[in-house]
């Protein structure tokens, strides 16, 4: 008899959680003790008294796993509240990228146009490079990315992604 296994899902979870010492940590040791794994995790402080921070995580499994994922974050004390932007809808999702690409001639000609299709701003340039600074959705990101490393790529830094559900209401 054969299992049939459920693909892996992406899922954007917003954890709403007090701003105090430690409780990173244990929230990436809660995916670590259960073999989960963290695609892109970003924390912010989100209260005028720095007292609340909001941790974005994106990560992947069938949906037996997202849920228990959730329910052992909610279960965690200094944890308010859990959401899954995906299973909510619409909602929006960006990450910033620091790309720096090393060329001369055609090739800076165009990393430069390619630069500008994609929006992304120079933020610092020499004769032989550019810092290139770039928002949007991770895929875009990684298409500018991949054109980049025939171009002469050298480095990338990704804040990682943060989301939002679309319209009024807060999540």
């Amino acid at each position: 008899m054969k299992i049939k296994q459920q693909a892996a899902e992406r899922h954007v979870l917003t954890v709403t959680v007090d701003n105090e010492a430690g409780i990173l940590a244990k929230i990436a040791g809660l995916f670590t003790a259960r073999g989960y794994n963290i695609d892109s995790l970003t924390v912010a402080d989100i209260s005028e008294n720095h007292e609340t921070s909001r941790i974005t995580i994106v990560t992947h499994g069938p949906p037996e796993v997202i849920d228990q994922i959730r329910a052992q974050l909610d279960r965690l004390v200094p944890v308010h509240k859990v959401t899954d932007l995906t299973e909510i809808g619409p909602h929006v999702e960006r990450e910033l990228a620091l790309v720096k690409v090393a060329g001369t001639g055609d090739a800076r000609v165009e990393a430069l146009r390619l630069a500008d299709v994609f929006r992304a701003s120079v933020v610092d340039t020499t004769t032989r490079s550019f810092v290139f600074e770039l928002t949007g959705t991770p895929e875009k990101i990684d298409r500018f990315v991949g054109l980049m490393r025939d171009l002469g790529l050298v480095e990338v830094g990704r804040t990682g992604v943060v989301g939002m559900i679309r319209g009024p209401d807060g999540a």
